[in-house]
């Protein structure tokens, strides 16, 4: 029996699919039956990201409540890389552009599920972090 493919989600696309936001969703049927895998760093820019929904009264209370407790349930459907030394100082930079540290961290991580073990796909909603994965040679579209 195979296994499902395996598909990176960075947190713009983990973000958007639990806010029910239209790119994302729009994604949703292509990910039936694939295995996900992330950075942990997923959870700490998703909880970062809901408190300042929350505080700049974006996301309601209510909302927030529920996307906090959805976040902590989502945790048992990926496999996760710990941010290690192992991603640090390897040379691994897109050839064009230098990203943020929080994106080089989602780069480098899927870096590193493709190399050990196979990865299907890279996929996010920010399309200068989907060149950079392209320019690294990671499959970056569904």
């Amino acid at each position: 029996m195979t296994e499902e493919p395996l598909v990176y989600l960075d947190t713009s696309v983990y973000l958007g699919i639990l806010l029910g936001e239209r790119p994302a969703l729009k994604l949703l049927p292509a990910l039936a039956k694939k295995r996900f895998c992330s950075s942990i760093f997923l959870f700490i820019e998703s909880e970062r990201n809901l408190v300042r929904l929350s505080r700049e009264g974006i996301l309601s209370e209510k909302d927030y409540d529920k996307a906090i407790r959805q976040l902590k349930e989502d945790q048992d459907l990926f496999l996760f890389k710990e941010v290690t030394a192992d991603l640090c100082l390897t040379g691994q930079f897109p050839p064009i552009r230098t990203p943020r540290s929080s994106d080089l961290v989602h780069l480098r991580t899927a870096l590193w599920f493709l190399n050990n073990g196979g990865l299907d796909r890279f996929l996010t909603l920010d399309e200068r972090q989907r060149n950079a994965a392209s320019d690294l040679g990671l499959p970056a579209t569904l």
